[in-house]
């Protein structure tokens, strides 16, 4: 299965990542009208630490602590990526406290938010991907 994967020997911390993946789950055709004033909520970010960036995101393990400690069956596996149904998620949050990675977050939408690998929007790829000026994020299968 194809992933998203960072080398941060490449990430410039730009923050780009995030602004993509905002604008790509927020339903606009624009990015100037997607973002502009609105604070964004992506499902990707930046951490930075000892001169070191790299990007955090959902890394769809093969055996998901998120998905086990989910108690409302909202998060499930789909053809190999772990995928959300908001309408099943109670926001118990147990999901964020197992995920050993950081990758899942609380969403404006009361449910919780992870990468999703642009699955449910319309560019079909992770966008994060496309908008790396340095190409430190890949989409590939290893």
């Amino acid at each position: 299965m194809k992933r998203v994967y960072v080398n941060e020997k490449w990430c410039l911390g730009c923050h780009l990542c995030e602004y993509y993946c905002a604008f790509a789950n927020s339903g606009k055709s624009s990015m100037v009208k997607a973002l502009k004033d609105h604070k964004i909520a992506p499902r990707i970010r930046i951490e930075e630490r000892n001169n070191i960036s790299f990007a955090v995101s959902c890394r769809h393990c093969t055996d998901p602590l998120c998905v086990k400690g989910c108690i409302s069956g909202a998060l499930t596996i789909v053809d190999g990526a772990v995928q959300i149904n908001s309408g099943k998620c109670v926001g118990c949050y147990t999901c964020i406290l197992s995920c050993p990675y950081g990758a899942l977050s609380t969403s404006n939408e009361g449910a919780i938010q992870k990468c999703e690998l642009c699955a449910k929007n319309a560019f079909g790829q992770p966008m994060c991907v496309q908008g790396c000026p340095n190409k430190a994020i890949v989409y590939e299968g290893r």
